[in-house]
């Protein structure tokens, strides 16, 4: 399973810029999505900025949403998080055994 969002942050071209539960972030272009059925209230931008974290996954008032599956695979990861300096200790003191 893939991690859950656990903050969005709408940015400029229909862009959301998205913090997954595993400390990554990533930017997922919605513009694709515009043309779509439900989706095509999103070209309303002061909508689009409405966009907000609810159940793992980014949903808008109208109750659109993203799969947060797609939102992982398909988002530009801009920061991956570090190892903490335990999980390095860790790791290189199993690699001694």
């Amino acid at each position: 399973m893939n991690p859950r969002v656990i903050a969005v942050m709408p940015i400029s071209r229909y862009r959301l810029r998205i913090t997954f539960a595993n400390g990554e972030i990533g930017t997922y272009d919605c513009s694709p999505l515009l043309e779509f059925g439900v989706f095509r209230e999103l070209r309303d931008e002061s909508y689009f900025r409405q966009a907000r974290v609810e159940g793992g996954t980014v949903v808008w008032p109208h109750e659109q949403d993203i799969c947060p599956d797609t939102l992982y695979l398909d988002s530009a990861k801009t920061q991956k998080r570090t190892p903490s300096k335990r999980s390095k200790r860790t790791a290189s003191h199993a690699c001694r055994r």
